[in-house]
This record gives C-alpha cells, sequence and structure tokens, in this order.
C-alpha cells in the first residue's frame, strides 16, 4: 500500500493550484492529509468563494466525491499525526507557499501543524516540495528558498508557461499542478509536453 501524501495550502495567493492538486491526487485514488494555515483559508475565501466558517465540511463538499480519502488536521493541532517523524507519509507539498510559511520552515521554528510537518519531512529526509508564489521577490526571500534548496527541498515556483499553448486559466493552473506531480513521480496528462507527438511547435528536423 502506498504511503500518504501531505498538502499544506497557506495564504499567499494561488489557492487554486494546491485545490486543483487535491483533488486530481484524489481522483486516482491516493491518501492525502490537507492542512490549511488560518491564513489559507482566508485566500481559500476570497479567491474560490469557499466557506471557512466549517472548514471539514467545505473540503468533505469539494473533495469528498473523489475515489481517494482525506484527512483533515486543524492548523493547531500539533499533536496530529503528521506532527510525529514515527507517521510514515511519502512526502509533503506545500502549495501555494507564503513568504511567511517560506522563513518559518527555512528556519525551523515549527509554530503551527504545517512548519512541524515540513521539518519532520526534512528531519527524516522526506521529498519536501514547495511552491512559492510571491513577487518581487527581494534577498531574504531568495535567501530562505536557496537555504532550503541546499537541504534538498524541490523549489516549484508558480510560474506558468505558454508553450504548450494554454487556452483558460484552468489550463495554467494545470501546467503548475502537472510540474509538481513530475516532482512527486506521479503520472499525469494535465499538459502537452515540448517535444511530444503531434506538437506543431516543435520543427522536425532531418538531415
Amino acid at each position: 500500500m502506498s504511503r500518504p501524501w501531505v498538502i499544506g495550502i497557506t495564504g499567499a495567493s494561488g489557492a487554486a493550484y494546491g485545490a486543483r492538486l487535491c483533488t486530481y491526487l484524489l481522483s486516482i485514488g491516493m491518501e492525502l492529509h490537507v492542512l490549511v494555515t488560518d491564513a489559507g483559508w482566508r485566500v481559500l475565501k476570497e479567491e474560490l468563494g469557499w466557506d471557512s466558517s466549517n472548514r471539514k465540511a467545505t473540503l468533505q463538499q469539494h473533495f469528498g466525491s473523489h475515489p481517494g480519502s482525506f484527512h483533515y488536521h486543524p492548523i493547531q493541532d500539533i499533536g496530529a499525526s503528521t506532527a510525529s517523524g514515527s507517521f510514515r507519509t511519502a512526502g509533503m507539498v506545500v502549495v501555494p507557499c507564503s513568504m511567511g510559511s517560506l522563513s518559518s520552515i527555512a528556519n525551523g521554528t515549527s509554530d503551527n501543524l504545517l512548519e512541524r510537518t515540513a521539518d519532520v519531512m526534512l528531519k527524516e529526509g522526506r521529498p519536501l516540495i514547495i511552491v512559492p508564489r510571491e513577487t518581487p521577490l527581494h534577498a531574504i526571500h531568495l535567501e530562505n528558498m536557496l537555504k532550503l534548496s541546499r537541504m534538498g527541498v524541490r523549489m516549484i515556483p508558480a510560474m506558468p508557461a505558454f508553450y504548450q499553448g494554454p487556452q483558460t486559466i484552468a489550463d495554467m493552473i494545470d501546467f503548475v499542478v502537472g510540474k509538481i506531480l513530475d516532482a512527486m513521480q506521479v503520472e499525469h496528462e494535465l499538459f502537452k509536453r515540448w517535444g511530444s507527438q503531434g506538437d506543431k511547435s516543435v520543427t522536425q528536423v532531418t538531415e
């Protein structure tokens, strides 16, 4: 049986990336542990219109119809399973990741369950994927990213590409989510890959 992934959603703009990643993973039958900061819930409400008054019921509404399973842990529940290294997971994705959460993870402060769980990934040597979403970036942001990158954390900035010819915002979201899935080594067809068969943007060169 495959181990579950932990998905963390923070208060950076781009809540749709986290929501889409969860729905895709659940649609293929995976087990998730979902952690959302208070600021993350604010952004889910502002950007996606999700009700933040009954958080568990809201996640059930949006995620419950998929074949996979999810477990929601309140952000201050530092006694939750994901807070312990003895609880075995496949890894963690923080998407989107605010610069505040990035700083806390980089400096090991562990003030809430999401930060503590990320710290567990680091100490246990498990995959940790961070999707930073901020612009412009100053030196402290970049230094925190570099510190974590040197520890093996994968940085996948929320930077949609255009070579696959996106037609909708959903296409642009799927490109970023697809890059996250690549880092997780999860198969998908969310975007057309460069050089794929039928890609007219690639010139065929023959001798």
